[in-house]
């Protein structure tokens, strides 16, 4: 039970069932189900636009607006697919009460090895999914930039990796790790394939390392990540609010560096390679998106700054 206390005082009050505590999540869940289909619809007539948005216009060209809108679409089809399915398990998960019989078996078969079906630490094998091929970055141009913006921000580089991950995908990313003073940047080999200067790339790190600098890293790990259900939709749309936010801020930040123009273009050229969606519905993704669309950055990334001042 649940609250053993408050149903030994209440009795069998209908409130402490536990039918009705299963109803009340299994109605959350299909209500969250059909919010975030509308948003999902939203988004798919969004995908469905065949113009480019206008910010973008001669900067994308048409043939690769049309891969990533091919794309998005057919990613959108699939999650249509794939919420309906999840939904339709976990409710049934949920209402038949398929985990604690699962658990109840597991404890049968626990015994029936001749071992102790008390003891709750059960040992699971877990299989990586994927290595990943790590080595340093090799001595030149690049490295030096990114040594020398490192410096000069007192950012306490001590190692320099590249990791392989276009054997898996063509996403690219860059992060970073480490504690105090003993911190790494890591590369995704795709970021400096896909990026066509070197100054694009070192934009991309000016990005992440205005994380570091205006402690975004350290406000995340503070903040709630998980919470109950009724509320994990709420707190994850306001931890993406803060994410978008930090965002923009690091954008400015790598902005102030210098760095605008070059940080456009790497950001432009993410979009591409990525395939991601160039046309999003404002709903969708101010619901789901931990980053704010590219139309957005760029708009903020251009904008004067007398203006934002004024």
């Amino acid at each position: 039970m649940a609250f053993p206390y408050l149903e030994a005082v209440l009795g069998e009050s209908y409130w402490f069932r536990e039918g009705f505590r299963v109803s009340l999540i299994a109605g959350f869940m299909i209500f969250m189900y059909f919010f975030e289909t509308y948003l999902d619809i939203r988004q798919h007539a969004a995908l469905k636009l065949t113009n480019l948005p206008k910010p973008l216009e001669g900067v994308i060209s048409q043939e690769k607006f049309e891969r990533a809108r091919a794309y998005s679409i057919d990613k959108s089809c699939f999650h249509f697919i794939h919420e309906a399915v999840t939904i339709l398990m976990d409710t049934a998960i949920l209402c038949f009460g398929i985990l604690p019989w699962f658990w109840k078996v597991s404890g049968n078969l626990v015994a029936y090895l001749g071992l102790d079906a008390e003891n709750e630490i059960m040992h699971t094998l877990s299989f990586l999914a994927g290595v990943m091929i790590w080595s340093q970055l090799p001595d030149g141009e690049l490295r030096e930039k990114i040594e020398k913006l490192a410096a000069s921000l007192k950012f306490p580089l001590k190692k320099l990796f590249v990791v392989d991950g276009s054997t898996r995908s063509s996403h690219s990313n860059a992060y970073m790790y480490g504690f105090f003073n003993n911190k790494r940047i890591v590369l995704y080999d795709t970021l400096i394939q896909q990026c066509t200067n070197e100054e694009e790339v070192v934009a991309v790190i000016a990005h992440e390392l205005g994380h570091w600098k205006l402690n975004h890293t350290m406000y995340s790990f503070i903040a709630v990540q998980h919470t109950v259900i009724p509320l994990q939709h709420l707190v994850n749309f306001g931890l993406n609010l803060v994410s978008r936010t930090f965002e923009f801020q690091a954008d400015a930040f790598a902005k102030k560096l210098g760095y605008a123009k070059a940080l456009c273009a790497g950001l432009i050229k993410l979009q591409e390679e990525n395939l991601s969606a160039m046309n999003t519905d404002p709903w969708y993704s101010a619901y789901h998106y931990s980053h704010p669309p590219l139309v957005e950055r760029l708009a903020a990334i251009e904008e004067p700054d007398s203006k934002k001042e004024d």
